[in-house]
């Protein structure tokens, strides 16, 4: 199942299905992937892989393993496209079929390893039982000469703000006119 980030850690709701999920299905994989590659720029998007079973007393899931094809992956739709090869790494460690043959590529010695398990247990114990899970370096963090000057940035956030603000005045719009149509 693809979903976008906020799955993985909205509280309310979002826990109470991430328990339930975890409880009644074996949620054995999870492939966080590039941002923007499936929706626009800047959506961050993940697969859950998960087995359906039958109703338990214990939880279904035991592990879950986490593949960071996100960390310092940049891709883009027009001049940097994801192709299938650009996965060969995540298929390998995947082993399907074999799933009880699966080993890290994560370890103290090897801190740039993309894929790493996470107990039930581990994941349970979190704040809001969040699966937003990561643990190697954002490398375009430390570099901070190739960020945007500030009024760059500055000018980016005015825009994103004008185009939210633009959402939610269509939206009480709409909702202003449906009230319109609906009331004697």
């Amino acid at each position: 199942m693809v979903v976008p980030d906020n799955v993985l850690f909205e509280g309310g709701a979002g826990e109470t299905v991430r328990r339930k999920l975890l409880h009644e299905c074996d949620v054995h994989t999870l492939l966080r992937l590039p941002t923007g590659i499936f929706y626009a720029p800047g959506v961050k998007a993940n697969v859950l892989f998960f087995d359906r079973k039958p109703g338990a007393k214990e939880p279904w899931t035991k592990r879950v393993w986490i593949y960071d094809f996100r960390t310092n992956k940049h891709f883009t739709l027009k001049t940097r496209r994801m192709v299938r090869a650009d996965l060969d790494e995540f298929v390998a460690c995947y082993k399907a079929g074999e799933r009880h043959k699966r080993t890290p590529t994560w370890s103290e010695d090897n801190p740039e390893g993309r894929w790493r398990p996470c107990t039930y247990e581990e994941i349970i114990s979190r704040d809001t039982v969040s699966m937003d899970i990561f643990w190697l370096r954002d490398e375009s963090l430390d570099d901070s000469a190739s960020w945007p000057d500030p009024h760059i940035l500055a000018r980016e956030i005015a825009d994103d703000l004008r185009s939210a603000l633009e959402q939610v005045e269509d939206i009480l719009g709409d909702l202003v006119e449906s009230r319109k149509g609906s009331s004697p």
